[in-house]
């Protein structure tokens, strides 16, 4: 999928929302300025959760609980692992604690969290310098993602 602003990132993060479901687990992959925060912010619009969706670099991980007001239905974690060493500290994180009840998105998760659950998403985002375009390309890894995903990708079409 071609994103063309950073409200294009977004609207995609809002079109995933309905799909998901506690239990859930997106990793984000791509390169600083590319909008993965974006994505998140989206998806956490999409599920109507608490508070401004910001990158957790320095916290590490969020919890965004679901706002009956928005007509929220889910808790939205947002991680940042940029900083994590390895997997031994994202169990340090207990990640695992939140992941049943809520959406997790995991920013520069590859290769750390995978082992959270059977089945996850990866959205990888790659960044065009000259245009500032962005590319999203989703990868269902396990679970039922193909089939939840079939809607969205004919949506985008």
């Amino acid at each position: 999928m071609i994103l063309k602003t950073p409200e294009d990132t977004r609207a995609l993060g809002r079109s995933l929302a309905p799909l998901l479901r506690a239990g859930d687990l997106i990793v984000l992959v791509g390169p600083l300025g590319a909008g993965k925060t974006q994505l998140a912010q989206g998806i956490g619009a999409g599920l109507g959760v608490r508070g401004a969706i910001t990158s957790p670099t320095f916290v590490i991980s969020r919890v965004h609980p679901p706002d009956p007001s928005r007509g929220g239905r889910l808790p939205l974690v947002h991680v940042d692992a940029y900083r994590l060493g390895g997997v031994a500290e994202v169990d340090d994180l207990d990640l695992d604690a939140d992941v049943d009840a809520a959406v997790t998105v995991v920013e520069w998760g590859a290769g750390l969290v995978e082992q959270l659950v059977d089945g996850y998403l990866e959205i990888r985002l790659d960044r065009d310098e000259e245009s500032d375009e962005r590319t999203a390309t989703l990868v269902p890894h396990g679970s039922d993602w193909d089939e939840r995903l079939a809607g969205l990708l004919t949506v985008a079409e």
